[in-house]
């Protein structure tokens, strides 16, 4: 268990987290972002899954985002627009780092909770750095980003070139 997986975030902001995982319900795939060896961005095709307090990457053995994760943790999720121009429950981004399950008796146990076919597959649990939902209220666009250090920020901005500025705190100050 880490301090800075899903439950620890749904802790911290339980509002904000339902909110995310709201965004992400909707559809099944999802954005992946990894590194290649040579450093340059990769981006994939996956399907998530927040179970027991986690937030789950799996994907299909042999798979490249895998062998990306292996060599780097650091990952990249984006959910999934949707149909359409509209986005109604905004935009959502997290980030961190995967660590990979191995343990073939763990990795059996989320198989059968996850209804997952009987085949090889990649298993990585998530350790969150940053989680961002990004929303229109009236002609603002509205960030707010939350990190296990920095706790919950939010971010108005305008449709002009005035900077985007600071509404809302929570969490350890800096």
């Amino acid at each position: 268990m880490t301090t800075n997986n899903w439950a620890a975030f749904e802790a911290a902001e339980p509002d904000f987290a339902k909110a995310v995982r709201d965004r992400f319900a909707p559809h099944t795939h999802h954005v992946l972002a990894t590194l290649r060896r040579d450093g340059s961005p990769r981006v994939s095709g996956l399907t998530v899954d927040v179970r027991g307090g986690e937030l789950w990457l799996g994907m299909m053995a042999g798979s490249r985002k895998a062998v990306d994760l292996r060599r780097d943790p650091r990952f990249a999720l984006h959910s999934n627009p949707g149909e359409g121009e509209t986005m109604p429950g905004g935009d959502a981004r997290i980030s961190g780092r995967a660590v990979e399950i191995v343990d073939p008796p763990e990795l059996h146990r989320y198989a059968e909770e996850a209804n997952a076919p009987d085949e090889p597959f990649h298993l990585f649990r998530t350790e969150l750095t940053e989680v961002v939902h990004t929303g229109i209220d009236g002609e603002e666009l509205v960030v707010r980003s939350w990190t296990p250090s920095r706790g919950l920020r939010t971010f108005r901005r305008g449709n002009d070139d005035e900077p985007a500025r600071e509404i809302g705190r929570d969490g350890p100050a800096r």
